[in-house]
C-alpha cells in the first residue's frame, strides 16, 4: 500500500537538497552581488569615458538588470556549483575594487 500522507503529490514536505540550496543562494545573493559589482564599474567606466553621470547610471542599472537575468539562470544551468560560487564572488570583488580605482582617479 502507498502511504499517501507523505507522498510529494499530496502536499507532503521533504527537505530541499544541500545542493539546490547552494544553487539558489547563488542565483539570487551570487548573482547580485555580480550585477553590483558589474554597474559599479559600467557607471565608473561610462562617466569616465565622457557619458553624462545619469545617463551613465542608467544605462548601467538597465544592463546590470539584463545581466541578473543571465547570472541567475546560468547558476542553475551550470554542472558545478562551486565553479559558479567562484565566478560570482571573483567577479563581483574584482569588478567592485576596479571601480573604486576608477572613482579614485577621477577623484583625483
Amino acid at each position: 500500500m502507498i502511504d499517501t500522507a507523505t507522498s510529494p503529490a499530496r502536499g507532503g514536505s521533504r527537505p530541499l537538497p544541500l545542493q539546490l540550496l547552494s544553487r539558489i543562494a547563488a542565483a539570487i545573493l551570487g548573482g547580485y552581488a555580480f550585477c553590483w559589482g558589474f554597474i559599479a564599474i559600467a557607471h565608473s567606466g561610462l562617466y569616465a569615458l565622457g557619458m553624462s553621470f545619469h545617463d551613465a547610471e542608467h544605462l548601467s542599472a538597465i544592463l546590470g538588470v539584463l545581466l541578473f537575468l543571465v547570472v541567475f539562470l546560468w547558476s542553475f544551468a551550470a554542472r558545478r556549483i562551486g565553479v559558479t560560487w567562484a565566478v560570482l564572488l571573483t567577479g563581483a570583488g574584482v569588478m567592485t575594487g576596479a571601480a573604486a580605482l576608477i572613482q579614485r582617479a577621477l577623484l583625483a
